[in-house]
């Protein structure tokens, strides 16, 4: 009995936070589209190993307020997805330069 009324009450509270995720995306933070989001696209230097990318994606990410960032090591670009109430794109540049790999907003 005790694993069942266990098994009930996980069952609920996953059921919640799937439909609290849903009414409220993120948790409340800026989502795909949202008034304060944007995305830019950025030139990468000094990528030369598959360990790059890597790196590089890491530092955008420590930056508050990138929602996400996707690095091509084929392209030499990462495309940051990032809410400028919260950081800029000279804060994003500073990251990946820091890290080593200086970057700049690709036209």
């Amino acid at each position: 009995m005790t694993k069942l009324l266990t098994s009930v009450a996980l069952g609920l509270l996953l059921l919640l936070s799937l439909v609290g995720g849903f009414l409220h995306p993120a948790g409340g933070q800026a989502v795909a589209g949202g008034p304060s989001e944007k995305t830019v696209t950025l030139a990468v230097n000094n990528m030369y190993c598959a360990d790059c990318p890597f790196i590089v994606k890491k530092s955008l990410e420590a930056v508050p307020g990138v929602a996400k960032a996707t690095v091509s090591y084929k392209d030499k670009t990462a495309d940051v997805i990032y809410d400028d109430s919260k950081t800029t794109v000279p804060a994003l540049v500073k990251a990946t330069t820091e890290a080593g790999y200086p970057s700049a907003p690709k036209n």
